[in-house]
């Protein structure tokens, strides 16, 4: 179904053109949300099943089953999620049950609580967010094999460095 509106032309007059029905003006040049997100499941609202996001995605309600993002997702502190989350970035404030694939970054803010397993290059636990889990930081099956030490930790406060193989004596 179409409908006719008033758009002005170059010159300054008023031509009818046919428009869809619910096309509305300058919906292509407004964005989506002040913060980019394109989906938001709000407070209250019950998710069980799979949810797949194509755009940065905001939840803040239940949602159970698997959740996939393509962009962005943000877990808000009011959210509770019980399901397996595949996403780019993913960055929790609430609470999530279940295991986290983040392909380039995996952010736990407090006062989040994440229950369950994590893999991803990239991540950033804040002081006052709770972890429980397992977590591994490389590629695939590679990275959860126990791999012979090649340097000597030394362990100082609340982090373990590694340091720099040592050089094979030359031969003389």
């Amino acid at each position: 179904m179409a409908l006719f509106s008033n758009k002005e032309r170059d010159d300054g007059a008023v031509a009818p053109r046919e428009v869809e029905m619910f096309e509305r003006e300058g919906e292509k040049n407004r964005p989506q949300d002040m913060n980019g997100t394109t989906a938001f499941l709000g407070k209250g609202s019950r998710v069980n099943g799979k949810v797949t996001f194509e755009g940065p995605a905001r939840i803040e309600g239940q949602v159970e089953g698997e959740v996939t993002a393509q962009d962005t997702l943000v877990v808000g502190e009011g959210a509770v999620v019980k399901a397996r989350i595949t996403g780019t970035s993913i960055v929790v404030h609430g609470q999530v049950t279940g295991d986290i694939t983040a392909s380039v970054r995996l952010e736990i803010r407090a006062p989040s609580k994440v229950f369950g397993n994590l893999n991803t290059p990239s991540l950033v636990v804040h002081e006052g967010a709770t972890f429980e889990g397992q977590c591994a930081m490389g590629g695939g099956a590679e990275a959860r094999r126990p791999k012979k030490p090649e340097s000597t930790p030394f362990v100082g406060g609340d982090a373990v460095v590694e340091a720099a193989p040592r050089a094979a004596a030359s031969a003389k």
